[in-house]
């Protein structure tokens, strides 16, 4: 593991991480990392999910509810899809998605809310929710 951060921050965020994506995803994610990508790996466990995700003072589901915001906001729709199916883990619901996307396409665009709601449909059909 890399000097940058400690061990505990990485375990803390490891957990947090676990908890939200699933155990298979974030294991399966961390051992397809290399020499290449490892350190980055550990660093985003340790800084976002540790850090960032390791508190109490906004709970799971709010923590979801903003991410999925900002990402959105960003067009990053892998990752979207991926913290929409952690949004469900977190206890958001299909009707919470909905109102978080109409947000989105008020202050994005309507492109934006539409790529959103094809993400969203494939997850909640995934997860029975459609």
């Amino acid at each position: 593991m890399a000097d940058s951060f400690d061990e505990d921050l990485f375990l803390k965020g490891l957990a947090q991480r676990k908890g939200t994506l699933g155990d298979e995803y974030v294991t399966k994610n961390l051992a397809a990392a290399d020499d290449f990508t490892r350190p980055f790996q550990e660093a985003m466990t340790a800084w976002c999910w540790g850090f960032g995700w390791g508190d109490d003072v906004i709970d799971p589901k709010t923590r979801s509810m903003m991410n999925l915001s900002m990402i959105g906001a960003l067009g990053k729709m892998h990752e979207w899809e991926l913290h929409c199916r952690g949004a469900l883990n977190n206890g958001v619901t299909k009707e919470e998605i909905r109102a978080i996307i109409h947000v989105i396409g008020i202050y994005c665009g309507v492109p934006q809310a539409l790529e959103c709601f094809r993400a969203a449909r494939k997850v909640l059909e995934e997860a029975g929710e459609l």
